[in-house]
């Protein structure tokens, strides 16, 4: 066991330039150990920003819908639609214009549309002249 803790003093000992191989590798792990505190630091900065880029738009769409809900309801006022309905010329149905189950046969049906006639076009002369091709249009 001897030889084993012997060997384990001189890998211990072993120094690059003055200084322990041990040591080197501590530095080297401390570095990596600030580099991925600073990624994750980064990391969660750029997902803080998203996440108050979201909470900023439903704010601004809570206020939208807020806004829209308010125009329906003062859009859908009866008063402003029966002032509308009647500046349009438009009005209640006169009681006496209402049919009834009695007179629904009576009622004139819909006429249906004349169908459209296509005069036929008149044939082409068959004895026509040809007119002759001029010399310098020849293909």
């Amino acid at each position: 066991m001897s030889s084993a803790v012997a060997t384990l003093n001189r890998l211990y000992a072993w120094k690059i330039r003055g200084v322990r191989w041990v040591e080197i590798i501590g530095v080297l792990l401390v570095a990596a150990m600030v580099f991925s505190v600073y990624l994750a630091k980064a990391a969660a900065a750029r997902e803080s920003a998203r996440i108050s880029d979201l909470e900023r738009q439903i704010s601004d769409n809570g206020q939208r819908v807020r806004l829209l809900r308010a125009e329906v309801a003062r859009l859908e006022q009866p008063n402003r639609l029966e002032a509308l309905s009647r500046g349009a010329g438009l009005g209640p149905v006169d009681v006496h214009r209402q049919a009834t189950a009695e007179n629904l046969p009576n009622l004139a049906p819909i006429p249906e549309p004349r169908p459209v006639i296509i005069a036929p076009t008149p044939p082409a002369a068959a004895d026509a002249p040809v007119a002759d091709p001029v010399p310098g249009d020849e293909p």
